[in-house]
Order: C-alpha cells, then sequence, then structure tokens
C-alpha cells in the first residue's frame, strides 16, 4: 500500500479511486489506514465476499490472499485484471497510470 500511498495524487490526477480491499474486519481495517494515514478509500472484506467476485486466489500456503489489482471503470467494466502469484507480485504504479493514460474512453 506504500506505493499506492506514494503516487496518490497521480491517481487522483487521473479520476482514479483507489479502494483497498483488505481480509481484516471493520476495526481492524480502519485501525491500520489511521495509523498509516492512508489517503485513500479501505473497504474490509472479512467474509470474502469481494475477494470471490472479482476472483481474487486464496493460497494459504502463501499467507492467504494474493495480491490482485482490478481496474474498473466509471461505467463498472474492468478494464484491467493482474492477479500475482506472490505477495511481491505487484505491477509498478507507473504500469497502470500509463494504462489508464491510454485508455480513449475513460
Amino acid at each position: 500500500m506504500a506505493q499506492l500511498r506514494r503516487d496518490y495524487a497521480e491517481f487522483v490526477a487521473r479520476e482514479i479511486e483507489v479502494v483497498v480491499v483488505g481480509p481484516e474486519d471493520a476495526r481492524a481495517f480502519s485501525a491500520y489506514f489511521a495509523k498509516e494515514g492512508l489517503p485513500f478509500v479501505g473497504l474490509p472484506d472479512p467474509s470474502a465476499s469481494v475477494l470471490k467476485l472479482y476472483g481474487q486466489e486464496v493460497n494459504l500456503f502463501r499467507l492467504g490472499r494474493m495480491p490482485a489489482q482490478v481496474l474498473v471503470d466509471k461505467a463498472g467494466v474492468v478494464r484491467l485484471a493482474h492477479y500475482g502469484h506472490s505477495m511481491s507480485d505487484i505491477p509498478p504504479n507507473e504500469e497502470i497510470l500509463a494504462f489508464v493514460d491510454q485508455m480513449e474512453d475513460r
């Protein structure tokens, strides 16, 4: 989440709302966001209902949820989905921002 915080202004400038979905309950999620000063939306998902909707993988041998980045446009259409194979398999913000910049109808 540190990389999202670092470039958050770049996402806002492109009218992108960052939403982080996590497995914690609402109290733990809220405390973490407050402690870290995260400027974007946090959505607790302890029942994994959002996880299931977007096809995010759970791998118990790799400490739970695998990372996933999903870009949903204003019409609700998934325009980009990256499902990581490890906790370090996260595309750089520059890659996501470049994809957005190339979208004609954002």
